[in-house]
């Protein structure tokens, strides 16, 4: 698909007007510079430097603020951003994580609107009582108290009027700005700029509709049935559609507020101990986990339960990423280096021409740095910090459903360390390793795999012959077509159109100089001596500087020696 910048940018010309001014005022032109969207977003550069108070601001502050300023979408980018530690500094990690899409409530009569027209009744038919004043507000949503006829206390949550729209003018721009940038940077190319946005438009669509929260909390619910560990909140069903949800309100105290914790006489060592079985309950044996594990979403129930809530935001662990997890687990344990490099080559980290055995020797130094340790000296954090030092140094991309797990793990342990320090997480989530280990050698695991794999024999088996049959024959009539796809053709097609316009230039310029020449010698009125000498003069001068340029280009523009 070929991408023409100039129409598709008067499509969304104010929202790109926006976007520039936001981006000129926080003085974030070299970003721009290096993906390569210089000519695309013409920002100034050094705009805006230092905050209200005249403290200098760093860049990464800048970038965040700049995606505040630019609303929902761009918030949400930056919150996806957070969990890649693959892909940005450490100094970009701590500032995204900084974001947090706390805005002004949008006036009730807008939301009644929205409430009456999604669910098609009037609000005081919908409940018996329904609370003006938002429990809280968001980017996307604001919550709001009510009761049922019935009596039962509820949670109200409802989608902001116009911010679907937005969102998809705001996720076609961004696609477009990928776009143009994958064919015009390696920085973009190098990290499927167009992958990272398609699927973070995944995401944020699947945050937009409330029913697939719904239907995400009811799995969590059908999960948890027998837990005595947590407590998900009953969906009305009736009361929700795709921007209404409504769920039973559960009171309790933040998990986080370890002083009111304390006061209700709550074991805190045992609370750090339940949250933390929770979130390792989901990864090894649901496979299915709450991703944004943040305070917010947490409360704590007078019996030491836990309640869970917002499950828009929720990740998936496949058969393929749980088998190679537990191999990379099993690597480490038995500290060799190639099964680790293994592990992380089926988990689509180590992509085709990485450097296996810089990596193989990086991964041994890691095990060294942990060698005679206990797990109860492990700590997620550490480690994670750790394997991102070596992604970022091989320029190493992990896949977004790993870089949301790690993230929550590192979440999960900071919420569990911030209620008891001495938790010890991995100690916690051996047991469940172990289970998962043994579960692989069971007969209900691996006979179902082994018929499925026999099914697949059979069927190549079956086939086999006659496509090979019709690949000879396609051989033999000469029928057989090779598509090759030629790396960074347009960068070079770039590059040749440039040397030829110079080319070009050069042989204008000599000509023009020459043939001048030959016209005074042969023809020199005193009248156009007069006049073409001055003339004469600031040309030569003028094709002097030309020549100075193109030399100065080519000196510039030469290949660097690697």
């Amino acid at each position: 698909m070929i991408f023409r910048a100039p129409s598709q940018i008067l499509s969304h010309r104010r929202r790109y007007a926006e976007i520039i001014r936001v981006l000129s005022r926080h003085g974030v032109s070299s970003i721009i510079e290096q993906l390569g969207l210089s000519s695309l977003i013409p920002v100034k550069r050094g705009v805006f430097k230092r905050s209200p108070n005249g403290v200098a601001l760093s860049q990464a502050e800048h970038v965040r603020m700049a995606l505040e300023d630019l609303g929902t979408t761009f918030i949400k980018l930056g919150q996806i951003l957070s969990t890649r530690e693959d892909l940005l500094p450490p100094a970009y990690i701590t500032e995204l994580s900084k974001l947090r899409d706390q805005v002004p409530p949008v006036p009730t009569p807008a939301i009644r609107n929205v409430i009456e027209q999604s669910l098609g009744k009037p609000v005081k038919s919908l409940f018996a009582w329904f609370d003006d004043t938002p429990l809280a507000a968001a980017s996307i949503g604001q919550v709001h108290a009510a009761r049922l006829h019935s009596g039962q206390r509820v949670v109200v949550k409802v989608q902001k009027p116009g911010i679907v729209a937005q969102v998809e003018e705001d996720l076609a721009i961004l696609q477009q700005i990928a776009r143009f940038a994958q064919n015009r940077a390696p920085l973009a190319e190098a990290y499927d700029l167009v992958g990272l946005i398609d699927e973070f438009g995944w995401t944020l669509r699947s945050e937009l509709d409330y029913q697939r929260e719904g239907r995400n909390a009811e799995q969590f619910r059908t999960n948890f049935a027998r837990s005595r560990d947590v407590v998900i909140p009953k969906i009305y069903w009736e009361l929700t559609t795709s921007n209404v949800i409504t769920e039973e309100r559960i009171d309790g105290i933040k998990i986080d507020d370890v002083d009111a914790i304390d006061a209700a006489g709550i074991d805190r060592k045992l609370l750090a101990r339940r949250s933390s079985r929770i979130i390792f309950r989901q990864i090894f044996d649901h496979r299915f986990y709450h991703a944004d594990p943040h305070p917010g979403n947490y409360v704590v129930l007078p019996n030491g339960r836990i309640a869970m809530f917002d499950f828009g935001m929720v990740g998936r662990v496949d058969k393929v990423t749980h088998d190679a997890l537990l191999s990379l687990a099993a690597g480490v344990v038995r500290e060799d280096p190639g099964d680790v490099v293994d592990s992380l080559a089926m988990l689509n980290v180590v992509k085709h021409g990485a450097d296996r055995s810089g990596l193989r020797r990086d991964v041994q130094h890691l095990l060294d740095r942990y060698l005679g340790m206990t797990l109860e000296e492990y700590r997620f954090d550490v480690v994670i910090n750790d394997v991102m030092a070596i992604v970022r140094r091989r320029r190493l991309q992990l896949p977004a459903e790993m870089s949301l797990l790690l993230k929550t793990l590192a979440m999960e342990e900071g919420v569990g360390r911030h209620i008891d320090p001495n938790l010890k997480p991995v100690e916690i989530a051996a047991p469940y390793i172990r289970r998962a280990i043994i579960d692989q050698w069971m007969p209900d695991t691996w006979i179902p795999e082994l018929i499925a794999s026999a099914d697949d024999l059979r069927r190549l088996l079956k086939y086999l012959p006659k496509r090979t049959e019709r690949l000879l024959t396609r051989a033999e009539q000469g029928d057989i077509e090779i598509g090759i796809r030629v790396v960074h053709i347009e960068e070079i097609l770039g590059t040749l159109h440039l040397l030829i316009n110079r080319l070009i230039l050069a042989i204008l310029l000599g000509a023009s100089l020459v043939s001048l020449g030959l016209l005074l010698t042969l023809y020199h009125p005193s009248w156009l001596v007069t006049w073409l000498g001055p003339l004469f003069g600031i040309g030569v001068a003028i094709a002097i500087l030309v020549a100075l340029f193109l030399g100065w280009r080519i000196v510039r523009d030469r290949p660097k020696s690697r």
